[in-house]
């Protein structure tokens, strides 16, 4: 499987890109040019292993990834071993030495393939294909998230076999159940502090802001939600002998969750801003300079305009700005054909996603209150709620974060941004609270790897530089 320097999209470094000598460097990235193929052989040999980790059925392959990747670590000379849980196995793995000291994580777990239909080839059967940009590996997990962690696992052998040693202390510690919600990953991770504080974490599982444009995500937002039931008769009614004088639960719901927005887009919950920070004057600078097209996006949905607070771009919509949602609405009878019928209950399900020091708890009683606040006579609500979590915002300032944005910015076409992030990571906020740690968030997957859906696939050169780009940070850090 010979891959050239064009085929994944590898381009030499400009000259003027260096930022201090580099020849135990550039010795290190020669090393991971050659070895290459081997690489990708070793990431072929990860994807084929069926560990799809919400399916009782895979537990076997899960032990089986875990294993793997145990004895790959071991081989590179770390002291890994594999850690049973009472869901899938961990892997902790631990070498190096040097006053720099820094926690990997990645998950081995991947998605279910369905629909199987829908593949172009066995999702377990890696593929190398040639498409209009580029040589891509198609494969479930290419990209969520095996092909990422191994860009580390690669970038550490390069250091080994090069310099026979690491560049520093560095613990890697990969889960198995990331996609079925990370049941074992808060107690294992509260059991064993001590073996998993360092200085900094770094996690791989996020993307680039396009092919070739790295990123380092340091804004990633809360969420908090759950579900509200209002109650109003003691059982269904016929609309012709109470239709009018009986409270109608889905009237008065509806009615509440018309209020929680006002003709601005802006969140009228009390004190729901409250923890809400402006947004850095570089970082908002960076994020013009990315030139984003808002109105494509939206366009790419069937959508063209934009809905959210005005004054604010699409990109801090949804990168820097909370928001609420109503994710879906239930009451009387929605099977088909008509029932003439007044419910009993209506019901909602509202998510809150946080920004800055916004308080998922807080936000959770002042949507109580706002609710129970409009509630009419003979109308009762009842809440549950999700475990919320806040937002994680990264010191973009802190010494490691401009070390690492310069590295990357050696290694791709364009220089690397600082990045929000509209979703959540949650371990990225476990990290925090039970380690104390910030995370470097680096990951070189693309917008259209089509993660957890069919044909999975992930660049080539995204793999390959990704190894390249590791190898630079841990070089800028160490």
């Amino acid at each position: 499987m010979n891959i050239s320097d064009e085929e994944s999209g590898i381009l030499k470094p400009s000259l003027t890109r260096s930022l201090y000598p580099m020849a135990n460097l550039d010795s290190v990235l020669a090393q991971i040019d050659a070895n290459l193929d081997n690489s990708v052989e070793r990431l072929f040999d990860f994807l084929r292993i069926q560990s799809i980790s919400t399916d009782p059925a895979y537990q076997t392959h899960c032990v089986e990834a875990a294993d793997w990747l145990t004895a790959q670590l071991a081989d590179i000379g770390f002291e890994a071993t594999r850690e049973d849980t009472p869901g899938h196995p961990m892997v902790v793995a631990k070498g190096g030495e040097g006053d720099a000291h820094f926690l990997f994580y990645g998950h081995y777990d991947v998605q279910p393939v369905d629909p199987i239909e829908l593949w172009t080839s066995d999702p377990f059967d890696p593929q190398q294909e040639t498409t209009p940009q580029g040589v891509v590996i198609r494969a479930r997990g290419a990209a969520d998230d095996k092909g990422q962690l191994m860009t580390f696992v690669e970038a550490c052998r390069a250091f080994v076999q090069v310099h026979g040693a690491l560049p520093a202390k560095i613990t890697l510690f990969f889960e198995g159940e990331e996609e079925s919600g990370s049941p074992s990953l808060v107690p294992y991770m509260q059991q064993n502090k001590d073996r998993l504080k360092a200085d900094l974490a770094m996690v791989c599982d996020t993307g680039m802001w396009d092919a070739n444009t790295p990123s380092i995500s340091t804004m990633l937002r809360g969420m908090s939600g759950g579900e509200v039931t209002i109650t109003g008769p003691d059982r269904d009614l016929h609309s012709g002998m109470y239709g009018g004088p009986a409270r109608n639960p889905i009237r008065v719901l509806t009615k509440i969750l018309a209020e929680l927005h006002d003709d601005d887009g802006r969140v009228t919950l009390p004190h729901f801003y409250d923890g809400v920070e402006p947004l850095p004057e570089e970082i908002a600078e960076q994020w013009k300079s990315l030139n984003h097209d808002g109105i494509g996006f939206l366009q790419e949905v069937g959508l063209s305009l934009p809905a959210g607070e005005q004054g604010y771009s699409v990109l801090e919509q949804i990168w820097a700005r909370p928001t609420c949602d109503i994710n879906g609405i239930d009451g009387g009878y929605t099977g088909e054909g008509f029932k003439t019928v007044l419910p009993s209950q209506a019901k909602a399900k509202v998510s809150f996603r946080l920004v800055g020091q916004q308080d998922p708890e807080a936000v959770e009683k002042h949507f109580m209150e706002f609710v129970n606040s409009r509630l009419p006579e003979d109308c009762t609500a009842e809440f549950k709620f999700k475990n919320g979590a806040g937002a994680t915002v990264m010191p973009v300032d802190a010494p490691a974060f401009g070390k690492a944005q310069q590295a990357l910015s050696q290694e791709w076409p364009n220089n690397a941004v600082f990045a929000g992030c509209g979703g959540s990571i949650p371990v990225v906020g476990h990290i925090k609270e039970i380690l104390d740690m910030d995370s470097l968030l680096i990951g070189f997957g693309l917008d259209d790897d089509a993660i957890h859906s069919p044909n999975e696939k992930y660049n080539m050169a995204s793999f390959h530089r990704g190894i390249r780009s590791w190898a630079r940070v841990l070089d800028a850090l160490a």
